[in-house]
């Protein structure tokens, strides 16, 4: 493949049906939130069109990277024994390390366009902090970026990094805002979460031209990260070996969504048909164990309410070290085609995913984030399980970023004091019991059984 998608492709005109709209906060007024998004942005949302053109600004910086390599991991099919074909799409080649700059840009290209001077950011891992700071950068824009503490002191690397780049880091939960200084109080030991972070940054936003984006939940967010999947649909056209199943891990949706739409828009247009299988950990189990209902993005209940599967937005994970899928619920739009059954979703432990991803780098030559190894570990298990069924099939893996900054997690591994991060029945029962409450013309679905 020689040059870059010049259009994002846009999965709802083949859906057939309507994501739920987004209704105004009971606790706020929303108006103000909606005003720091760009218009273009918002109607991406909305947009009918199935291609959307990439403006050249931002084609222009994707061009410094992309396309990125499409490769068979025949050294891993080797050490599984599997007879499928294993290939994964390695968004790990960047400033950023990972996917999430496709979005950053373009994001970053909008805001400047109404008059943004600085980007106010929530990060679990550091990816989006990192790939926001590097899009900042591009565009002459300053950065603030609140980082779940946890990662802050687990990956003094990332927080460098983003320093280097011109971007401030502050560990979240903080005495910056009032949402911190809450979390701070109710649990001044905290490790924080990703959905405490999100609401200070969208709190620190009072200065003129200061605003607040987010990475992943966004529907805009996910078109924007088409690219992968545009760019492995065309490469895996090209080896005449189109996938039977897409694997990716799943946090907000961002990741396994720019992989998988494409090829999920192909099928619902009377193409060939794939499996798109999200994979999550078993300590923050959105889709397998949460509850399809109307919830906030962020701890602060100032978002306006989606419907999305949640695990509620007072949920915090146990330990784990995959950072950027501590997010307590799961993108609407991701969340919409789960509950179709258009995709599926597994959830495995820590343990045995970083045993694939150590796998994986041994045999392929890239230690995947913790994020991706999920991915990796799920692919693993498609291809001995259609082994058992003597079916030999064509399987993609979304590697979505590096894991070089996440080497006190794999050393935690390696030092076999990583445990298992479990959650009881009790945890997610107390944590949906918070879910606000909703309008009494709106009832709540159950999630579909699996």
């Amino acid at each position: 493949m020689s040059d870059v998608p010049t259009s994002w492709y846009n999965v709802l005109p083949d859906l057939g049906f309507e994501l739920p709209p987004d209704l105004p906060s009971p606790r706020a007024d929303t108006t103000g939130l909606k005003l720091q998004i760009p218009p273009t942005l918002l109607r991406q949302e909305l947009d009918r069109r199935r291609l959307l053109p990439v403006p050249p600004e931002v084609l222009q910086r994707y061009r410094q990277w992309r396309p990125t390599p499409l490769r068979r991991a025949l050294a891993f099919e080797h050490a599984l024994g599997t007879n499928c074909r294993l290939y994964y799409k390695y968004e790990g080649g960047n400033l950023s390390g990972s996917h999430k700059l496709n979005t950053a840009i373009a994001q970053a290209f909008y805001y400047q366009r109404v008059g943004a001077t600085c980007l106010t950011v929530g990060t679990g891992a550091g990816q989006w902090g990192t790939a926001v700071a590097a899009a900042c950068a591009m565009f002459g824009m300053r950065c603030r970026v609140y980082m779940v503490r946890s990662s802050y002191e687990a990956k003094p690397g990332r927080r460098t990094l983003m320093q280097a780049l011109g971007a401030s880091v502050i560990p979240s939960p903080s005495q910056r805002t009032e949402v911190g200084r809450l979390a701070l109080r109710e649990s001044p030991q905290t490790g924080g979460s990703l959905s405490i972070a999100l609401a200070e940054a969208l709190a620190d936003t009072g200065e003129p031209g200061v605003h607040f984006c987010t990475g992943s939940g966004e529907t805009y967010s996910l078109l924007h990260q088409t690219v992968a999947g545009l760019e492995a649909q065309e490469q895996m056209a090209a080896l005449a070996d189109p996938p039977d199943v897409v694997v990716g891990s799943l946090g907000g949706g961002s990741n396994f969504g720019g992989l998988a739409l494409p090829f999920l828009g192909t099928m619902l247009r009377g193409g060939r048909e794939v499996r798109c299988v999200s994979v999550e950990p078993s300590a923050c189990p959105k889709l397998t164990r949460g509850r399809y209902a109307y919830d906030f993005t962020d701890a602060s209940g100032l978002t306006p309410l989606q419907k999305m599967y949640t695990l509620g937005h007072t949920f915090s994970p146990p330990a784990m070290h995959a950072g950027g899928l501590r997010y307590h619920a799961t993108a609407k739009l991701i969340s919409a085609l789960y509950h179709h059954k258009l995709i599926e979703a597994a959830a495995y432990p820590q343990r045995a995913v970083f045993a694939s991803g150590l796998s994986f780098a041994r045999c392929e030559g890239i230690v995947p984030a913790p994020e991706s190894a999920h991915a990796v570990h799920g692919a693993a298990v498609e291809a001995l399980a259609a082994d058992r069924r003597n079916q030999r099939r064509s399987i993609l893996i979304g590697v979505s970023g590096h894991g070089m900054f996440d080497m006190a997690a794999y050393q935690s591994y390696l030092d076999t004091t990583m445990t298992d991060a479990t959650l009881s029945e009790q945890d997610i029962a107390r944590s949906l019991a918070r879910l606000p409450e909703q309008p009494a013309t709106r009832s709540l679905d159950s999630a579909p059984s699996r």
